[in-house]
């Protein structure tokens, strides 16, 4: 187990390849809408941390893979804890985008 994995944050890189083979899965973006739009990942969804509530918007039913990251990896460890509370039931913390090396969009 290593260092991240204990504190229940992932590699981005490899998290983000995750999504991409999960069927239905959906790559939840918590930072701010004016971070959201400076850059993110390509099909990534933007629910920032403070309106999680929202999180219906984008994943209706509870059994949605999700795939979380922020900047550095704290919000989305939040967010994770949130989601799961929420009653969320496949929910990964993926880390920070500040780690991620694939293309961004604006």
């Amino acid at each position: 187990m290593g260092f991240f994995n204990f504190f229940g944050q992932g590699n981005i890189n490899q998290g983000v390849e995750e999504y991409k083979a999960t069927p239905g899965a959906v790559l939840l973006d918590v930072r701010t809408i004016s971070e959201y739009r400076e850059g993110h990942i390509p099909g990534s969804k933007n629910v920032p941390l403070q309106q999680l509530e929202k999180a219906a918007a984008v994943a209706g039913d509870k059994d949605t893979p999700l795939f979380v990251y922020c900047y550095s990896g704290s919000r989305s460890r939040q967010a994770a804890g949130i989601l799961k509370r929420m009653g969320y039931t496949k929910v990964n913390n993926i880390g920070g985008i500040a780690a991620y090396a694939g293309k961004v969009e604006q």
